[in-house]
């Protein structure tokens, strides 16, 4: 039976602000399940709400009550609320033993809550679009029987959207199923926008069982309103270029959906505030750009064997690093000794922009990509699945700000190679690093000026003019 969803208050600015005035504008947004997901969406919406000049805009944010949990007591704007809807499996946080399962999951058991929400909204204020993400298929069905308009958030790069987009394509020139790593150095350039690419720089969904399923998924698009991207025009014009035509309907793009806007704020929630002073404290007493940042993301990361060897490498550098590692840390802490500092958490974007932090070892996912980016901080990608592939080859080889520490076909390196590679990164007096940093500074004027006076910042209000917010 279901049971009705958790839904915050949102204070009332006025007398003329109640739920049922005509003016209010109401947005609903649906993130998919993921940290990843949703740390994008809202601060879309964080930023959609500090951009508006409608006096009366109410954005409705769905999380499960998994992540309701995590992130429910976070701060936000007063015109944000959350709503809760019942996990889609009993614990959500495993769904890396079973991607694909958590996948149909969602698929099948989160529009039925959805729509009875929606409806219950409704009631109180009219939503004028609902913001979800391209891999939620069913939102365009929820939205339109409703005469709701549905925009479509893409999480990942413009990159890695073409490549999904060109499924078929890739399908028809003999590289699908591709056969790792016997073709992993077959070069794939055919696919619009998109420079010369290894098949070993693919995403690593692209295997058979799931050509149908992301064939249709992009065809739904189509009957979306409106099309938005996490990217910056500016930082892969080429490719936002080639798809652009192949839709009738507008895109967006509106990155990067990072909290850029929080820098220098305090922000975090009690449970964490001990841990943050500490870090922090210890960031500020090393010397700059001597740091490095570890990160391998929230979902999938490398295994115990794989994580004892990048430790032992670690300490064996001789670099100082601050490592976000999951999970027991003990056993790490152990091998890493005094050289680093382990946390469970951390500010990621105020790390980053640290002044003693001078690379990042990342998974390469796209809001940590991003992150990097607008601090201006060289990577050592390590790519583990799906969009972290081509990630890393943009950081690389099309942007050339970072090294890689191995392809996924290649064998983990060694804690004797990993220190090697840390040592040479981030040594202050290497030409290569030299140049690289001229690289990435540079780079970094581009998500900055985009949210100014570039295409970003005029996109969003092209964007939320066109929903008359």
């Amino acid at each position: 039976m279901m049971h009705p969803p958790l839904l915050e208050m949102v204070p009332e600015r006025s007398s003329e602000a109640a739920d049922h005035h005509p003016r209010r504008r109401h947005i609903l947004a649906v993130p998919y399940p993921g940290r990843g997901h949703i740390n994008a969406m809202l601060n879309l919406c964080k930023i959609i709400a500090s951009n508006t000049t409608h006096r009366q805009l109410l954005i409705t944010f769905v999380l499960t009550e998994e992540w309701f949990g995590f992130i429910g007591s976070d701060p936000k704007p007063s015109n944000i609320r959350f709503a809760t809807i019942p996990n889609v499996i009993p614990s959500e946080l495993v769904r890396a033993a079973n991607m694909r399962g958590f996948f149909e999951a969602i698929q099948t058991k989160m529009p039925e809550p959805i729509e009875e929400l929606l409806d219950r909204i409704q009631i109180e204020a009219p939503v004028a679009v609902i913001i979800s993400e391209v891999f939620l298929k069913w939102a365009v069905d929820v939205g339109r029987p409703r005469n709701i308009p549905v925009a479509l958030l893409w999480p990942m790069s413009a990159a890695a959207f073409s490549i999904f987009y060109h499924f078929d394509l890739i399908s028809e020139n003999g590289h699908f199923p591709f056969d790792l790593p016997a073709k992993g150095e077959e070069i794939v350039d055919y696919i619009p926008g998109i420079p010369s690419i290894r098949l070993a720089d693919l995403p690593t969904v692209l295997h058979k069982e799931n050509f149908d399923q992301i064939l249709a998924t992009f065809a739904n698009i189509q009957r979306a309103q409106y099309l938005l991207f996490t990217s910056i025009y500016e930082l892969e014009p080429q490719i936002i270029n080639a798809i652009k035509p192949k839709f009738l309907i507008p895109l967006y793009s509106l990155g990067p959906l990072i909290p850029h806007f929080n820098l220098g704020q305090t922000k975090s929630s009690s449970r964490t505030k001990q841990e943050e002073q500490n870090y922090f404290e210890w960031l500020d007493a090393q010397t700059p750009n001597s740091v490095l940042y570890v990160s391998m993301g929230s979902f999938l990361s490398a295994s115990n064997t794989q994580t004892d060897e990048i430790a032992a490498g670690l300490r064996d550098s001789g670099v100082s690093f601050l490592w976000v590692a999951r999970g027991d840390t003990s056993r790490l802490k152990e091998i890493c000794g005094p050289s680093g500092m382990l946390v469970h958490w951390c500010e990621q974007l105020e790390v980053l922009c640290h002044p003693s932090v001078g690379g990042f070892w990342t998974h390469c996912g796209w809001n940590s990509t991003m992150e990097s980016v607008f601090a201006g901080v060289p990577m050592l990608t390590f790519p583990i699945v799906i969009d972290q592939l081509p990630n890393s080859k943009l950081i690389v080889e099309d942007w050339k700000v970072g090294w890689r520490v191995k392809r996924v076909a290649e064998s983990m390196p060694t804690r004797e190679e990993i220190a090697d590679l840390v040592r040479r990164f981030m040594s202050f007096n290497s030409q290569e690093r030299k140049e690289m940093m001229a690289r990435v500074i540079k780079l970094r004027d581009i998500p900055r000026r985009a949210l100014k006076e570039g295409s970003s910042g005029s996109n969003l209000i092209s964007f939320l003019a066109h929903l008359g917010i």
